[in-house]
């Protein structure tokens, strides 16, 4: 099963808007630190409102999650990456980076659970916060935008007790 690592925008009803998000991003290059490149890879859907998304995925990333301090030390540099060419995308409601975020909330969704919505890096426009009232979490992202800071990815291995370990071994056993 892929775990895949992007940036997802909802960009509203109209497709052309999901469109231009998609050429800001589509085929883009990013060259990281340790030389590795990722070139994005946009595509396009729609949710359960019928609303329009963006997902942008940057190739050369695993897509098992992240399994190890390197994965999340190169995800955490995609995504600083992507959301500084966010800060000059087209028109969008809300975006979020990280791995398994496409369609992570519908805007109905979003909209009721704003202002207690914990997800660092989520950016929204001006006007939804307009919809529920100011926030202390939120900040400045760019003109008519803000969010909350993203904090990279994370590496959390299995911790497990020596029992626990080895009632995991007998279920491999019986696989």
């Amino acid at each position: 099963m892929a775990w895949v690592f992007s940036l997802s925008a909802e960009c509203g009803a109209e497709k052309i808007a999901a469109e231009r998000f998609s050429q800001h991003f589509d085929g883009l290059i990013f060259t990281l630190s340790n030389s590795i490149q990722a070139q994005c890879k946009a595509t396009l859907f729609q949710d359960l409102e019928d609303n329009w998304w963006c997902r942008v995925s940057p190739e050369n990333v695993s897509e098992l999650g992240i399994d190890s301090p390197d994965v999340a030390y190169t995800m955490t540099e995609l995504g600083i990456l992507l959301y500084q060419r966010l800060r000059s995308a087209p028109a969008f409601r809300y975006a979020l980076v990280g791995v398994e975020v496409d369609e992570f909330r519908t805007y109905h969704e979003l909209i009721s659970e704003i202002p207690e919505t914990r997800f660092p890096g989520l950016v929204l426009t001006e006007s939804i916060e307009q919809e529920w009232g100011s926030s202390a979490t939120f900040y400045p992202f760019r003109s008519g935008y803000l969010w909350q800071p993203y904090e990279g990815e994370i590496y959390r291995p299995l911790t497990v007790s020596p029992d626990l370990k080895a009632k995991l071994n007998e279920l491999m056993v019986l696989a």
